[in-house]
Formats: C-alpha cells, sequence, structure tokens
C-alpha cells in the first residue's frame, strides 16, 4: 500500500480515536452533574457571576422601604431592668402595600436623635411574642437597654402579640428577603414616635433567621453598624441548603423556618418549568450574606457545634470568607461553641460577649 493511501487511513483513525475520547469527556462531564428529581443541582448551585450579584444590588437599591398609614394600636408604659420607664408602642403600618405589624420601645428622658436603634430580629416563622421573647432578651443586656430605641418587627404573614392580644401581618411571607424591607420600615415608624431615636446607627440583634436578616439589613444600608449574630444562615449557594433542596425534591424536607416558602415558591415552581433558573438563583444570591461582605461593617457572630437546625458550617463559611478578605477583629468575629446548641445560653459567655460589641456603639469604638 502507498504512503499515499494509508496517510487518510491514519488520519481517520486519529479522529476516530480522538473522538471518542472527546465523547466520553464530555459524558462524564455530564455524569458528574447532580441531577435530583429532574433538577440539575449542579447549575442551581454553581459559584454566582459577578452579574448575579449586580442584579441583586439594583434590585436593593430600587427599594424604599419606608412606612405609611402608621396607627397605634396600643401603648403602655413599660419599665426597662434597672427600673427605667420607657414607652411601649404597637404600631400598625404599610408597607409594599401590605399591612405590617411591631413594636417601639423608647426609654423616657432620651435627648433627640441621641438614641442608636437595636432592631431585634426574631428567629423561626411563628412570629415574635413582644412581651415574651424580645423583652426578655433585652433584659439580658441591662446596662445597653436604656440608652437605645428598641424595634421588634414582626415578619409578613406572620403575628406579633403583647399582653394577650394578638395582631396579624400581612403577606405573603417573603423569608430573609423582605424581612430586610420590614424591619427598616419599622426603624421608619421609630423616627417618628421616638424623636430619639438616631435612624443612621443602627444595631441588630439577630436569632437563627433573624441572623441572616441582620447580615442583609447591614448589606443593604450603611446605617447598619453592627450586627450580633446568633446562629444564623450566611450562605443559600452552600452544601446545607443544597442538601435541603435535595430532601425536597425527593419529597422528605425537614421542618425549618423559612423552608415551606422556599419550596412552594422556588424550588418546586422550578423543577416544574414554572421559573427559570435565573430566578431561582436570584433568590438565592440574595438570601446570601457572604456574598455581601464588603458592605457588612461590623459584624459578630455566635454558633455552637452541635447545632441541628443550622449547622455549624453556616458560621465557618462566613468565618472563610472573611479571613480571606483580610478581615481583621476590628470589624469581624466569630465564636464557635463546643457542643453548642441552637439556644443562646448553651453558648457560654456569648451574651457578655455581645453586650460589650453592642455597647461599642455608645463608646464609639469600632469592635
Amino acid at each position: 500500500m502507498s504512503a499515499r493511501s494509508t496517510f487518510p487511513i491514519f488520519l481517520l483513525a486519529f479522529f476516530v480515536f480522538t473522538g471518542c475520547e472527546l465523547s466520553n469527556s464530555v459524558e462524564a462531564a455530564e455524569e458528574q452533574d447532580l441531577i435530583v428529581g429532574g433538577v440539575n443541582l449542579t447549575e442551581v448551585f454553581a459559584e454566582p457571576s459577578d452579574a448575579e450579584i449586580q442584579s441583586v444590588l439594583v434590585d436593593w437599591s430600587a427599594r424604599n422601604p419606608v412606612a405609611s398609614d402608621v396607627v397605634i394600636v396600643e401603648q403602655a408604659e413599660v419599665s426597662l431592668i434597672g427600673g427605667v420607664p420607657a414607652t411601649l408602642s404597637i404600631v400598625s403600618h404599610d408597607v409594599d402595600g401590605v399591612t405590617h405589624y411591631g413594636a417601639v420601645i423608647a426609654p423616657d428622658g432620651l435627648a433627640a436623635g441621641a438614641a442608636p436603634v437595636l432592631v431585634y430580629a426574631h428567629g423561626g416563622d411563628g412570629g415574635v411574642s413582644v412581651d415574651g421573647e424580645a423583652l426578655l432578651l433585652l433584659s439580658l443586656f441591662p446596662d445597653l437597654a436604656p440608652h437605645f430605641v428598641h424595634v421588634i418587627p414582626s415578619f409578613r404573614d406572620e403575628p406579633l402579640s403583647y399582653n394577650g392580644q394578638t395582631w396579624q401581618s400581612q403577606g405573603p411571607a417573603s423569608p430573609w428577603d423582605k424581612d430586610v424591607d420590614d424591619a427598616f420600615a419599622l426603624v421608619d415608624v421609630a423616627t417618628t414616635l421616638a424623636p430619639a431615636a438616631d435612624p443612621t446607627r443602627i444595631a441588630v440583634l439577630g436569632m437563627s433567621r433573624g441572623a441572616g436578616v441582620g447580615m442583609l439589613m447591614a448589606a443593604r444600608s450603611s446605617s447598619v453598624q453592627r450586627v450580633l449574630g446568633f446562629f444564623g444562615p450566611t450562605d443559600f449557594l452552600g452544601p446545607f441548603v443544597q442538601e435541603v433542596v435535595t430532601e425536597i425534591l425527593e419529597g422528605t424536607p425537614r421542618q425549618l423556618p423559612g423552608l415551606d416558602v422556599l419550596s412552594e415558591e422556588f424550588v418546586l415552581p422550578y423543577r416544574d418549568g414554572d421559573i427559570s433558573l435565573e430566578q431561582v438563583r436570584s433568590e438565592l444570591v440574595r438570601r446570601s450574606p457572604v456574598l455581601f461582605i464588603d458592605r457588612i461593617n461590623n459584624l459578630q457572630i455566635h454558633h455552637g457545634t452541635a447545632d441541628t437546625i443550622v449547622p455549624v458550617s453556616q458560621a465557618q463559611r462566613m468565618i472563610d470568607v472573611m479571613q480571606a478578605s483580610g478581615r481583621s477583629a476590628d470589624t469581624f468575629e466569630a465564636f464557635l461553641y463546643e457542643d453548642g446548641e441552637h439556644n443562646p445560653f448553651t453558648l457560654e459567655g456569648s451574651l457578655i460577649r455581645g453586650a460589650d460589641f453592642v455597647g461599642g456603639m455608645l463608646t464609639g469604638s469600632s469592635s
């Protein structure tokens, strides 16, 4: 056989061989994608692009969560720890066209504009009790409470209770995302009801869901100067939420705050083709404080290693991102507690550390 006739055969063999290699490589890459219930989770939980993050920032900048139609529905004189008198107001107001309820506690005797605002962002999705959990937590900060105007929002589609009465905020529920709008709208109310409130100096005490809300508030406004977060979610694009979504798609969802909305509004509609990949990823991005750390001023987080509700990996993710960015202890602190659970009272020393941190707003220190 001549050289002229062997060359095309060799060339053909080369392309057949390399073509098989290429085909096998493509098939292998496809096999690496995690498909659950017809949903490509590898695509859903891929690293976010700069464009996706910027799109969320544009949306945030277009929002204007101010309150309208403010009505005081209940008012009482209360005593803070130490006997400091204060006025507690339960208020209704409209935000984004829905009626929302919250509480404002203003210590007596404070000069106009002299008091920072302390927002209590509650955990769970069962609403908030003003004379239960909220005042209990404030009592744990006796040296701070008389110097702040306190803002206690319920969130959309949730109850707020006080003194045996309950008021229901309208919906639809929007855990973490529109929770932020609700909190800012109530801060807006507080500046009217309590002239002592300084809306440019806000601290947030957040528990679980509320810790995520606090971090996102800081990402949206430089007025939020301190966030004290206990066992909150930080990254909705990480392994924890991917595991939760896997369970939803397999029909075995766990009981977690905000999970019903995540499932019914985003995960299942995406599976059914009712919303796009772009839409579902946008919802995960906007709920992930780790993607916006350059916008968060001062943050202190506390998390237990035995937390079965929000795993400590969520705190560790924030720690890793903050350390990689070069953040110092002056603006970011994290405390992990061996065998600590989803309860601040199992995190020994956390409340003392938290009080010192929030108290920095009164002394002017940065940590």
